[in-house]
């Protein structure tokens, strides 16, 4: 079997994370935690174990929380004895897989979520806006309605393609409650509100990316080892000398995460492991792809 490394993104931290993890074999984290406590100035560690929800929900917390937590997953799947062929992000999940396939390594890639958590903390608390799963409707459905909303003059776009039956759409609260509208007289099961600071991976975060782009420019990031698939392209990313402008987009672009699963299956991968707090990403590897396996690291 071929196997893709899996991470989470944001939403999924949950106050102890990483804590069962810690307690089997404190040596082996340790780094982890020196390092990012060190380049964040804050006690990472503390955070994940003691911080509340309210605390963690924060993004200059909560991102490198997530991304802590994927990269002990990686060493408990090596210490397992796995082996991997690719990996695969959601959102910020693209930054552990970074590290994890040797693009940059951890020191780089703690740097990278430190400036990319303030540049969207920073543009969330400016420009707000709202988040909502569609559950039930093909995302060309959702994507016809949200163009109606914006022909009339209110924002609201897909942003995160999660399953062939779940698409999360992003923009201003007016957006987000017509599109919503429209999209029960089409027959949507159910349009959830997520608890979210902001309409992240949409034009209310392009300042966020541009900025970012600025204060990582000089960070060297190389071709990784492993197969790398990008949310931006919705597929194998070979090419890595526009990698930080690919970073950047990342920000204010749509995640294309079922187009990704799908690239991934074609080029042979049939199993998936789910790196990270949670078990959200192998629910919805479950829901698209048929014939591969899926588990997650969190049990």
């Amino acid at each position: 079997m071929a196997t893709a490394l899996l991470f989470s993104g944001q939403g999924s931290q949950y106050s102890g994370m990483g804590k069962k993890l810690y307690d089997e074999a404190p040596a082996v984290y340790e780094d982890i935690f020196e390092t990012g406590s060190d380049i964040l100035g804050f006690d990472i560690k503390k955070a994940m174990f003691e911080g509340t929800a309210e605390e963690l929900a924060v993004t200059s917390v909560s991102q490198p929380a997530i991304f802590t937590m994927s990269l002990m997953c990686v060493k408990k799947f090596g210490l397992d004895g796995g082996d991997f062929a690719a990996v695969a992000g959601h959102s910020l999940g693209e930054y552990a897989a970074l590290v994890t396939a040797g693009a940059v390594d951890l020191p780089t890639g703690f740097t990278l979520i430190k400036h990319r958590a303030a540049c969207m903390d920073k543009a969330a608390k400016k420009n707000g806006g709202k988040m909502a799963a569609v559950i039930g409707l093909p995302s060309d459905v959702i994507e016809a309605a949200c163009a109606e909303v914006n022909a009339a003059g209110d924002y609201v776009v897909p942003v995160n393609y999660n399953t062939s039956v779940q698409t999360v759409i992003a923009g201003c609260d007016a957006g987000i409650e017509k599109a919503s509208a429209i999209l029960k007289e089409k027959g949507a099961k159910r349009i959830l509100p997520l608890a979210v600071a902001a309409a992240f991976h949409s034009e209310y975060m392009k300042e966020a990316g541009l900025e970012f782009k600025e204060l990582i420019k000089d960070i060297k990031i190389e071709k990784p080892q492993k197969a790398f698939y990008s949310n931006v392209t919705g597929g194998k990313l070979d090419d890595f000398s526009d990698i930080h402008d690919i970073l950047s987009r990342h920000i204010f672009s749509p995640v294309r995460f079922t187009s990704e699963l799908a690239a991934m299956q074609s080029d042979g991968i049939d199993s998936f492991v789910e790196c990270g707090p949670g078990k959200a990403l192998t629910g919805m590897v479950k829901k698209t792809l048929e014939g591969v396996a899926a588990e997650a690291m969190d049990v």
